[in-house]
């Protein structure tokens, strides 16, 4: 640490970050508009300015940018000298020379990052009278809209756009004194983090197109710390309610997991929750009844010969509470067995490895990445922009040499230039990732997992293997040299050899991190609770099947589906949305959305964190934990499960119970300047209603209850005086960029054993391509292959329509359509496919309920 003097008083500041980040840190109110935490110093804004002075006599002093200074002991500044006061205020009315007057129509009115510099500078009257510069907007797309004549030329857009998030099609376009940024002609934004400028930018250039459709002023809604159920790495949200809607999701910020940055499916799918398919009232034979009814006659069932199908997506409390329903042997997990034993081997796996199982914050600062099988944009995408961070390690490891401090952005990105660290991407077709990567290698699923086994094997002689693979010697080299090397493979392609040949890498190089990405939110939670597949269930009979928020018939074929739900006398389904499964229920009960209700999930990670409700759900709809149990609160329901699960015992201290109150007060959902409490509900009442009440969080459905900082894992929302925008978040950090207050929320549920295992067994055999049979194999869309987002209407415009994806090779024997699967689709060319592989977007109709990889003919369309 070192001591800086401000207005000469000392201040402790972390001696590696600059001036603006120590001042922030300590709590100090300076504006800024470039800076980025995420995103380093380029000293373009010129906002931060300060007086630094050369010692304790020196009075003239001069101006520095803090951000562009380092926190090196013995600085002596002032934030409040007048000259600096007045240079900041100057700096905000050339900026304000050429924006708009449009803040009450502006949709980031109210948590403008503009609006609250501009106060916090002074700046209070406008004394320019010429016309202003104005722009053309484009269309960028069904989640993001351009208003680019509210830009302050920060470059903050462009900076994480292109340098952070890979993005190539969003640039700065320059004419004479003029700075446009956008596209090079209107069309839809390429990148997965594109949503991610709405929270980047400090104004209103960049905003959600979603919220524009349903608008409300921030401090209009009513929030709810959540976690994002759209794949299984557990990013941390805020979700947004007004008049009974979702309006948006927001990021809140995790420092160990989703940092400043959400994927677009994360951010936008939320949508489903607002669908006009959602299930608002219980049904019996199709009939509306009260929920009593329903309940009463659910009991009556449960008395009998009862089965229950629990669900990946659906939380560990409904998933028990099913369970102990029906009793755990008549519990199956709701998925197929090829998944199950994945599943079942990636919790083995993290139970005993020695291996850690890191957080994205971790990949972020690996300086070797090894991925095997994954197509991480697609089925983790905040995890692959860890992974792009990742290959800058290796090459700033010489800075410090050099003098360059790593938050000086463009000096640090000069200094490297284009070179890369290792990352070596190995999957059966081409991933976002390949760009950057070392080298990208494809192959069937059984042939990477060879090329797993014999790197573990370069590595570690007593390793098994089945010979020498291309590309062995390179990765092993890479691995070996790396100081934080991480291993990444998952549950994508249902292949247990890539798992096995991941975690064999990962003894073999004491020190590497093993991450195995799940397919769901709550995959590892239903995995623990080691119930029978699928398959088990359509072995079995009862006079009664309980199924849990789970659509069968993208669990099974079509065919084997309807023969197995047709063999019982009554079917209860529990689900948020119509489905193919719905369709066939007798009594159907409208389970709530993360956005309704509260319930535990536990990511890829191992870590379980708490999803809490934002709003209390109109009608009949309620948690399926409480349709199906007895418990009174949702700290009864984790109780039972912690005590009659040892696995789970932990989970109790995921979240503070209902009982914890700040400063003797709950914790408001709703900001202090919330409005209309009486007026959008006066069709109802012209008297203000009591606010819900909820036994089960130590939230509180009103603007009432303590200002303090409360901990991470129910923090709503981020504010603090003067501080509206999302930048609010660095009143809550511990130091800029750093956890949050309180810890990182969440339990990790396991840690790395002091023993392992030994090494799983030898290789697969060798792919061999068969005359008139091909392997398919799914391919994963961010948009389109989870099945709550594809709900969402713009997640829904973005999906893939069904294709082929085969090598032009292999292609030549077909015309433009071929039969695959029993489907009539068109060909796509992927000159990167292994020969004899085809690949078919996953979980996309018409191919749902397929066991994919599998072996299948293909044939002309004629």
């Amino acid at each position: 640490m070192s001591t800086v003097y401000i207005e000469n008083r000392p201040h402790q500041m972390n001696e590696k970050q600059n001036l603006l980040e120590g001042c922030l840190s300590a709590g100090m109110n300076l504006p800024y508009f470039c800076w980025h935490p995420a995103l380093g110093s380029v000293g373009a804004c010129r906002q931060c300015a300060v007086k630094q002075f050369k010692d304790e006599s020196d009075t003239h002093g001069r101006i520095v940018m803090a951000c562009m200074t380092p926190a090196a002991n013995g600085t002596r500044i002032s934030i409040d000298d007048p000259e600096a006061v007045e240079f900041r205020r100057a700096v905000v009315e050339g900026l304000m020379l050429n924006h708009p007057h449009d803040c009450p129509v502006c949709d980031e009115g109210g948590e403008c990052h503009l609006q609250d510099m501009t106060v916090m500078t002074g700046h209070a009257y406008r004394r320019a009278t010429f016309e202003k510069r104005t722009f053309r907007n484009q269309y960028l797309g069904p989640f993001v809209n351009h208003e680019m004549n509210r830009c302050i030329q920060c470059y903050r857009c462009v900076r994480f756009y292109r340098e952070y998030a890979g993005g190539g099609d969003l640039n700065a376009f320059s004419l004479r004194d003029i700075v446009y940024f956008g596209r090079e002609r209107d069309g839809v934004l390429e990148s997965e983090f594109a949503g991610n400028l709405v929270e980047v930018c400090p104004t209103g250039v960049f905003t959600d197109a979603t919220h524009k459709r349903h608008y409300t002023r921030k401090w209009d809604l009513q929030f709810g710390p959540s976690v994002c159920i759209h794949c299984g790495l557990g990013c941390n949200t805020s979700v947004a309610e007004r008049y009974g809607t979702v309006r948006r999701i927001v990021n809140r910020y995790h420092r160990a997991i989703n940092g400043y940055f959400l994927c677009d499916r994360g951010r936008y799918g939320y949508e489903f929750v607002n669908s006009s398919q959602r299930i608002r009232q219980p049904r019996l034979r199709g009939r509306l009844v009260p929920a009593e009814a329903a309940l009463g006659y659910l009991r009556l069932l449960a008395g009998g010969s009862v089965m229950g199908i629990g669900s990946p997506r659906a939380s560990l409390e409904s998933n028990f509470a099913l369970r102990k329903l029906v009793g755990p042997e008549h519990f199956y997990a709701g998925i197929p067995s090829s998944e199950a034993s994945v599943l079942a081997l990636m919790l083995k796996i993290l139970r005993t490895s020695t291996a850690r199982t890191p957080t994205l914050h971790e990949i972020e600062e690996a300086d070797a990445l090894f991925i095997l099988g994954e197509d991480v944009s697609n089925t983790a995408p905040r995890m692959a922009l860890s992974a792009r961070q990742s290959t800058r390690q290796q090459p700033m490891q010489g800075l410090e040499r050099l003098h360059i401090p790593l938050w000086l952005d463009h000096p640090v990105r000069e200094a490297v230039q284009n070179a890369r660290g290792p990352l070596f991407v190995a999957t059966p077709f081409a991933t976002r990732l390949d760009g950057i990567a070392t080298r990208a290698i494809r192959g069937a699923p059984d042939d990477l997992a060879r090329l797993g086994f014999a790197v573990a094997h370069a590595i570690n002689g007593s390793a098994p293997s089945e010979g020498v693979v291309d590309g062995t010697a390179e990765i092993a080299e890479a691995l070996q040299r790396a100081h934080r090397p991480v291993v990444i493979s998952g549950a994508s392609l249902r292949n247990a050899a890539l798992v096995q040949a991941a975690a064999n890498i990962a003894r073999a190089r004491p020190g590497a991190a093993l991450a195995l990405i799940a397919p769901e939110c709550n995959s590892l939670g239903l995995a623990l609770l080691d119930a029978a597949p699928l398959e088990g269930a359509l072995a079995t009979h009862a006079e009664t099947l309980i199924i849990l928020e789970n659509d069968l018939y993208r669990r099974a074929p079509e065919e084997v589906a309807d023969k197995f739900l047709s063999r019982f006398h009554h079917i209860v389904v529990l689900d948020s949305l119509e489905n193919a499964t719905t369709r066939h229920a007798e009594l159907l009960l409208p389970a709530a959305t993360f956005a309704e209700g509260d319930g535990t999930f536990v990511s890829s990670e191992g870590r379980a964190q708490r999803a809490l409700q934002a709003f209390v759900p109109p009608e009949a709809i309620a948690e399926s934990w409480r349709w199906l149990g007895e418990w009174k609160s949702l700290d009864e329901a984790v109780a039972a499960l912690a005590a009659d699960i040892p696995a789970l015992a932990a989970i109790t201290s995921a979240s503070p119970p209902a009982s914890f109150r700040e400063a003797g007060q709950k914790i408001p959902r709703e900001p202090a300047r919330y409005s209309g409490r009486t007026a959008k509900l006066a069709q109802i009442s012209v008297h203000e209603p009591k606010p819900p009440d909820d036994p089960d969080t130590p939230l509180a459905f009103s603007m009432e209850g303590s200002p303090n900082q409360p901990p991470p894992a129910v923090t709503p929302f981020f504010w603090s005086p003067g501080w509206n925008s999302y930048q609010a978040i660095n009143k809550f950090q511990e130091e800029i960029a750093g956890p949050l207050r309180g810890g990182d929320s969440g339990v990790r549920l396991f840690e790395p054993a002091a023993r392992g295992n030994g090494y799983f067994p030898g290789a697969p055999r060798r792919f061999e391509p068969k005359p008139n049979e091909w392997l398919i194999v799914p391919i994963h869309h961010i948009f389109g292959s989870e099945e709550l987002s594809r709900h969402a209407p713009g997640v829904a415009e973005l999906a893939p329509q069904p294709y082929v994806a085969l090598n032009p090779r292999d292609a030549e024997a077909f015309g433009a359509e071929v039969f695959c699967l029993g489907q009539r689709v068109r060909v796509r060319l992927a000159p990167e496919a292994p020969s004899g592989v085809v690949g078919v977007p996953a979980d996309i109709p018409p191919f749902l309920g397929f066991d994919l990889p599998m072996r299948a003919e293909i044939r002309r369309a004629e």
